[in-house]
This record gives C-alpha cells, structure tokens and sequence, in this order.
C-alpha cells in the first residue's frame, strides 16, 4: 500500500478493483483517470491434486475487502467520495453455493483446472459430438445460419466451465442436493462478489463474463439450454445475464461487473472493428475487435461478447495461450534469475537460445493446436547450453505463441488489422515485446499503465454514472 495523499478529500472518484489470477488490485481514479490511491494482495493458489487448481473463495472476498478499504484510505477518501465501483475478475473461474445461506460448496475452481481433461476428450471423441457436428453441417448448409456453423465446429475446452462443472456435480453429493431442493447457485467471481456484496439479493453476471462460459450462447444472448440438456446441466443454478453498464448498489455506491480481458479491451479503447488488444499475465489473452457479429472459428478463436451498454453490442474474437506468466515464474523458482526484470537483458547477453527450444505448457496448449494434455518441455539441451539460453528460449517462446495467435486471426477473421494494443505485467520485458513486433512485421504499442482492465472497467464504471445522470435531468 501507498502512503496516504492529502488534499482530495472532495470530488468524485471512481473504485476499480481487478481480481486476477496473481493479484488482487485496486485503484481510485479521479476525472483525469488518475491514479489517486492504490491497494494490492496476492492471490492465493491450491493446489490439491496434481491438476487441480483453487482459490479459497473466503480469501477472494477478504483480499477483495482489503484492497477496497486500502486504496480508499491510500487516497485520503472515504467511501462517500466514491461515485461508482468497477469489477474486472479472471474468467472461467467459478463456484457453486447455498442461495439461502451463502455457503460455497466447494473451493473456486480455476480457469487453469485441468481436472476435467480426461472428460473433456472423451466428449470431444464421442459418437454424440460426431453426430451432433454432421447434424448442424447439414442446417447450416440448408440455412445458412453461422450458429449452426459455429455448433457443427464446437470442440470443448477445460477452459471453459462446462466440464469443470459437470465434474464438479458428478463429485459433489451437497450440490447435487442443492440442486434438487432448487436451492443451488453457479457462479464466477464477479457473480460471488456481487451476491456478497448485495447479502444475497442479487444472483448475475454480465453478457461479457457469460460468454467466456462456453455455456452462453453467443449468437441468441442467453444460457444454451441446447448445451446444458446435452450434458446434463440444471439451468436453474444460473445466474441472470445483464448489461455490461448494468448497476447494483453496494452501501450506496453504484456498482458493476465486467470481464478481465474485455475490460483491458475497453480500457485500450480498441473500439473500432479490427483494433487488437494483446495481454500479457498468468496466460496471453488476444481479442480483436469484429463489431456487431460473433466469428465463427475452425481454429480455436472463441466468439465472446466485449460489452454489452444499452443497445450497443460488440463481440470479439480471441485467442489465448495459458501459460505465459507461469511459464516465467516457473524459471525463476528455479533460480534461472533472481528479479523478473533481469530477463531481458539475459536474453540479449546471447546472440540466440543455443538451438534451445521451450514449449510453454502447463496447462495444455491452446489454439491453434488445442491439446489439453501437452506438456512443457525443454528441447534442444547441450552441454554449452547456460542459465541465459534457457531463458531467451522461454521467452522466445512467448513471442513465438504471439505470432501463432496473431497469424490465425489474420487468417480466419479476414479483417484488416487497424492497431495492436498490448499490456499485462509481461508486456514490459523489451526482449519479448520487441520480437512480437519484428514477428508480426508491424508497429506494437504498448501502453504506459499496463493495468488496463482496472482502466476499462472504471471507464464504464464512469460512463454508467454519466448516463444515470443524464437519464435522470432528461
């Protein structure tokens, strides 16, 4: 925590909190969208199995607690000077609780959880898809409708909640149980926060963290109730889907919810069809702006929604590879070097890896290869290899992921690149950044604050108060 700024005790403020897969933070912007106050925890993994990865949901709402009251008192402000509160959260990441009691069943379980991959490749195998996918081959061609394209293509991911939550139901007898005494609630972070944040009057999400389920159907705007009779999921446990610019009321502050990558988007400004927003945490997110129409991917590009104001409605397409930070946090609990900082300059004490080659996956690898079970691994060792090979080769293999994902969506979306837009903590190692660009053959801009989803979701924390206001004059 910062130390206490004087002299801002009036005006209007905004509170944005991003929980993120590392670290929980918090910012108090003022109208210039400067950073007036800030508070930081670190996120807490479990690990309970080999595969498993958690997060205590407890732990999430007191670090989420704590860097609100941080960042507040970091600013000299109290709470009444705050006009609305933002929350960006990572994806994909969800629990199941009491609706009467509040009570999680079970730990979140993280977008990075691999214990459903064994199920998700049956079903990717099974008979079932394989009907199903000729089956929706067939209406398409007769149709000509993209969501019957897009069904004929589907592939499951354990990414995506789907089967996480499956398994979850199939292991825990208390959900089951809640379930049948319709007395169950699923949700992600942003959904948790809000329910406690509201003591359990108010159970949703946005369209911007439904769509990253693989349970939303991107193409109708609602829970796929197709998806969730195929395998079996209650629609029941689901929370109501609204607007991104949305607004419950926490002690009476407006609040609102938002997506992690969708809010960096927003945040980047990358509001024009064709505008690219890369970053760069725990795993490498890549969207591209393709306007009022969800892509259809064969490759593994996931249609999501970006936001949803009123009647404005965007939808990008993204890309991602999952182990980006942990790739280099893994390096340095191996002492390969001591400060993350270091990396760069290690990279450029050499003139290439040695013939070196690492592939970042400890999470599987995702598109265009889509393998849940690809391990990392290093290639290439010889007895000249040194610690500085190493890790040029782990960081070339970030700026390589780059380029498989940037070549994919310049090739199935064909829509003209307008800017690329990077950020996340990675983004600031000169190294990877500078062999993105030379990669990509074309300019790679990287903002200053590479906090961007605490940016984006205060901007339409901010917009929303604007257009309250407005609606309430007119």
């Amino acid at each position: 925590m910062g130390s206490q700024r004087n002299g801002l005790k009036r005006g209007s403020f905004i509170l944005a909190v991003d929980v993120g897969t590392t670290y929980i933070r918090c910012h108090v912007y003022d109208k210039e969208t400067k950073i007036r106050g800030s508070c930081t925890t670190k996120v807490v993994l479990l690990y309970p199995e080999v595969g498993h990865v958690e997060m205590d949901p407890e732990q999430i709402w007191s670090g989420f607690v704590t860097v609100v009251r941080g960042a507040v008192h970091d600013a000299g402000l109290q709470m009444s000077n705050i006009e609305a509160l933002g929350i960006s959260t990572q994806r994909a990441t969800f629990t199941t609780w009491d609706r009467k009691t509040g009570v999680p069943f079970h730990n979140f379980i993280s977008w990075q959880d691999q214990r459903a991959a064994d199920l998700v490749r049956s079903w990717n195998r099974s008979c079932t898809m394989k009907v199903i996918h000729n089956v929706m081959k067939v209406l398409y061609l007769m149709t000509r409708q993209k969501r019957l394209l897009a069904a004929s293509l589907i592939v499951f991911s354990t990414q995506h909640v789907t089967f996480r939550l499956v398994w979850a139901l199939a292991h825990y007898k208390q959900i089951r149980q809640a379930v049948d005494e319709g007395n169950c609630c699923f949700g992600t972070i942003d959904t948790w926060l809000i329910f406690k944040l509201t003591k359990g009057k108010v159970h949703a999400t946005d369209y911007s963290n439904a769509s990253t389920t693989g349970i939303f159907d991107s193409y109708q705007m609602c829970w796929s109730s197709f998806l969730c009779s195929l395998v079996s999921l209650p629609l029941s446990i689901f929370p109501k889907v609204e607007d991104t610019g949305s607004q419950q009321v926490f002690s009476s502050v407006p609040m609102l919810q938002m997506a992690d990558q969708q809010a960096a988007m927003f945040g980047e400004c990358c509001f024009d069809v064709g505008d690219v927003k890369i970053t760069m945490g725990t795993g490498t997110f890549m969207n591209i702006n393709t306007g009022q129409k969800p892509h259809t991917s064969v490759a593994g590009l996931y249609p999501v929604v970006g936001w949803k104001i009123g009647p404005e409605l965007v939808y990008l397409a993204e890309g991602n590879a999952a182990d980006t930070g942990t790739a280099i946090r893994w390096a340095q609990e191996l002492e390969l070097f001591s400060d993350v900082k270091d990396t760069s300059a290690m990279a450029y004490s050499v003139d290439d890896s040695d013939g070196v080659c690492f592939v970042p996956s400890f999470s599987g690898l995702q598109a265009p290869l889509n393998d849940p079970k690809a391990c990392a691994s290093f290639m290439g060792l010889k007895p000249s290899t040194t610690k500085s090979h190493l890790v040029r080769a782990i960081l070339e293999s970030v700026a390589f992921r780059n380029k498989q994902l940037y070549e994919i969506m310049l090739r199935e979306t064909h829509i003209p690149i307008a800017k690329i837009r990077v950020n996340g903590g990675v983004s600031t190692n000169d190294f990877i950044m500078q062999l993105t660009a030379d990669l990509f053959g074309r300019k790679v801009a990287r903002h200053k604050d590479n906090e961007m989803s605490c940016l984006g979701c205060a901007f339409v924390a901010g917009l929303g108060v604007v257009l309250k206001t407005v609606l309430i004059r007119s």
